[in-house]
This record gives structure tokens, sequence and C-alpha cells, in this order.
């Protein structure tokens, strides 16, 4: 099987077997680092691996070229049949070291809880003879085999090869040997010819996703001219739950991470006046690889778009902190702080009376719910439409009988509270966002609204 491969291919039916490696850097807490490792271990079971051992290494020094100790590259050898640490400089591929191990306790795959360069991988493949993939990969596993829509695929797929491209240089797998191309009688080495080729991959599918905007663009701008709450938040925190409960869509939901990396915007249920949609967009991850967050900006982006952010946290988990830090962080990274937000505390069901009171005590504007609680989720939906009830304008307005298109419009964004027809065409009493307001403003004429 290649480093490439998306897929998990073996003879036999048992799942593939990996170890988990915890790097703990030094700006790293003992419980920040066994938890990252086991947020690898779920990602990994998501994508059928079974991960039955973790082995924990400390870095002194984040500088240090070298990933493992000798010790350590020692330690895994001896469990997975490689030959352990390799002598620096060329030489032939070492033979693994044979395994008197059964089938059954065979390790097939080393994951890194960490990101390493392309040399540190294959130095540890050699050592260890076994494949190894860091946490970007296997997040990058998980997204092309979650991935649903056309965009998602073609983000997924941009991320990808932004993460292969810097890898390629230092590939000597690829050899030495010259290829097609070139000027005079040399042409291009293959390491060179594979640079070319992910350019031209990248090339393509940016501009593939430059063109979807294009198609995206109207449904953006009619939902830009409608009321938004967007989903955000740690992945696993119940936001697909409480879609399904806020809106009545049967949206994907599953106990594991990013269980759905698709943008899925509905309208929340029973319907208000005016309108109100809810997004869920992507969970977040700490460490999230910036090749995913570069690719998914367009989707991730929908949060900037949104009138309020409904920042979506497991009150059960016990690093809800760090979880709400992670989210708040990538917020700020892709712009979206700026846009008026409100913290649900969710899955209240599975705390004590008293945690949740003490949770109530630390965030004492925080919404507590449980998505499965018919009553906290009314109680939610109750506190969203009286959110932008806040925001609305009354006022009346006059439409022309010219205009009489526009009242699809008023009728879709505005809570009509009297209407009257006059020679002039329909007065109407109104109460509206702002925006709205300005919106028919202009396409009216005089060109502010009546408020008399």
């Amino acid at each position: 099987m290649t480093r490439n491969s998306s897929r998990f291919r073996y003879l036999s039916e048992r799942l593939p077997a990996a170890i988990v490696v915890a790097v703990q850097e030094p700006h790293q807490s003992a419980h920040q680092t066994a938890t990252s490792a086991l947020e690898l271990a779920r990602l990994a079971r998501g994508l059928g691996i079974e991960v039955v051992r973790t082995v924990q290494q400390s870095r002194a020094n984040a500088s240090l070229s070298a990933l493992l100790s000798e010790g350590r590259l020692r330690e895994l050898a001896a469990l997975t049949g490689g030959v352990g640490p390799v002598p620096r400089g060329p030489q032939s591929p070492p033979t693994p070291a044979a395994s008197e191990r059964d089938e059954d306790d065979k390790v097939d795959l080393v994951l890194i809880d960490g990101l390493i360069t392309g040399g540190q991988q294959r130095a540890l493949e050699l050592a260890l003879g076994v494949e190894v993939l860091d946490r970007s990969a296997v997040i990058l596993r998980v997204f092309e085999q979650r991935a649903r829509s056309h965009e998602a695929r073609l983000q997924v797929a941009l991320a990808r090869e932004l993460y292969q491209a810097p890898r390629v240089r230092d590939d000597h797998g690829l050899g030495d040997r010259e290829g097609g191309g070139g000027r005079a009688a040399r042409g291009h080495t293959n390491v060179e010819l594979r640079k070319q080729q992910h350019r031209e991959r990248v090339a393509t599918l940016r501009r593939e996703l430059a063109a979807l905007p294009a198609r995206e663009a109207v449904r953006r701008q009619r939902r830009d001219q409608m009321s938004q709450a967007a989903l955000v938040g740690y992945t696993n925190a119940g936001k697909s739950s409480l879609m399904r409960a806020l809106t009545g869509s049967q949206v994907h939901v599953e106990d594991e991470l990013f269980a759905t990396v698709d943008l899925t915007v509905r309208t929340l249920a029973p319907e208000s006046t005016p309108r109100i949609l809810v997004s869920d967009t992507v969970g977040f991850l700490a460490n999230l690889p910036h090749e995913l967050v570069a690719s998914f900006r367009a989707t991730l982006e929908e949060a900037r778009h949104a009138d309020v952010l409904l920042l979506v946290v497991d009150a059960a988990d016990p690093d809800l902190h760090d979880q709400l830090r992670v989210t708040l962080d990538t917020l700020r990274q892709i712009g979206a702080d700026s846009v008026p937000r409100q913290l649900v505390l969710n899955k209240v069901d599975r705390l004590t009376p008293q945690q949740r009171e003490s949770l109530a005590l630390l965030f004492p504007d925080a919404w507590l719910v449980s998505a499965h609680d018919a009553d906290d989720v009314a109680a939610l939906r109750a506190r969203l439409v009286a959110h932008f009830e806040r925001a609305l304008v009354e006022g009346s307005l006059l439409v022309p009988f010219r205009a009489g298109a526009l009242l699809d419009d008023i009728h879709r964004q505005a809570r009509v509270l009297a209407r009257r027809h006059t020679t002039r065409g329909t007065r109407l009493h109104l109460r509206a966002p702002p925006d709205a307001w300005a919106r028919w403003n202009r396409a009216l004429k005089p060109r502010h609204p009546d408020r008399g």
C-alpha cells in the first residue's frame, strides 16, 4: 500500500491495527497531550482502524530534528517488526526484522499525533517497516470519507494536494531518473514532474472551486436577505443534533468526530415570521490542518454572513474550556470573531444538578440545553426568535401597484401587522429587519419608506 492511498486494504478481514504516538511538545501539559491522543484514536476508529496501543514521547526542545528518540524507535520497531534506527546517508532500504507474532498481533500503522515533515515520515517508515501517518493525514482521510457534496469533495481534494506538495521535494523514492519535457537533452527529474503535477492539480481545483460561488451567489444572496443563525463549535459538540431539533430536518447525526463535513442550511421550525435560517458548519478541532482551513474557507465563512453565531459546546466534556478556546481561535482565523455570538452549553442531560448549577454560575449568559429535551429545544427556539425580534423595526410602507412584485419579498421578510388598499397601492404596517427596510427603500419611489 502506498503512502498516498486514500483507503486501507488488507488481505485479512481483521481491522488494521495501529499504534498512536503522542508527542508532548514543551508548551503542552500531559493532560493536553493525552486528550489529543484520544482524539486521534477516535478519528482512527472512524476510519475502521483499531488502536492497540498509545506510546508517549516527550520533547524537551521543539527545534529537535528527530521526532522520536532512538530508544523509543527501538521500542516501536519491536512492536511493528521494523529494524529500528537507520543510519543517515544513502543506503538501500533495510530488511524488516523477522516477526514471530501472530497475524492478529500485527501492527499495520503508526499514527503520530502531530505534524511531521516528509523527511521525518520516510525516516520513520524505514525504521518501523509500516506506514506512518501524522495527525493531518488522518484528518484528511476522515474528510475524504465523509465529504458528500461536490463542493466539499473539491475542497478536500485541494487540501490533499496542498498537504502532499511540500512532501515531494525530498521523496527519494521517486528517484533521480529523468522524465519527459525539459530543455536541451535533459528532461525533468521525476521529482520535478511530480511537483508540476501537484501545481497543475492545485490550479485546476482552485478554478473549479472559484466557479462554484457563481452558482452559489444567487442562493447566498437570498440567504443574506434573511435572518441567519450559524451553529459553530468543536466537533462532536452536538451541533447536528441541535440542527435536527431546531429545524426538523433529517440531517446525519452520529456520535463520532466529523460526522458531517458539509454545510447544511435549513429553516427554523415551526417557521417564524420573518423566516430564520439555521446553518450547520463543519466542526472545529485542535490542530486542524491549515490546508483544510484554507480549502474549507468558503464553507467556514458561512459564519461570517450570519447575524448571530451559536457557539455550541459539550457541557459534559471535561475539556470544554479548551474546546471553546479552539472555537474562538478558529473564528478569529476566518475573520468571524466580530459576529454577535451566543454560548450554548449542550448535552446538559449528562450533568448532575450540581454540575449544571456550577456551569450556570461560571457562564451566566449561556443557554443550557439538551438537544434531546423537547422543552429545552422549544426554549432555545423561543430565545432565538426573541433575539431577532429585538432587531425588527416597525413602520408603514406604501407599495405602489407598479411595484407589486415586491410584495412577495415583503411577506417573506416582514411580519405584516396591518394591510390597507388605497388608490395609490397597498399600505402595509410592518415589523422587519433594518436591512430589509433599506432594500425596499432603494427599490421604491420615493426612496424613503413612508413611516406615516
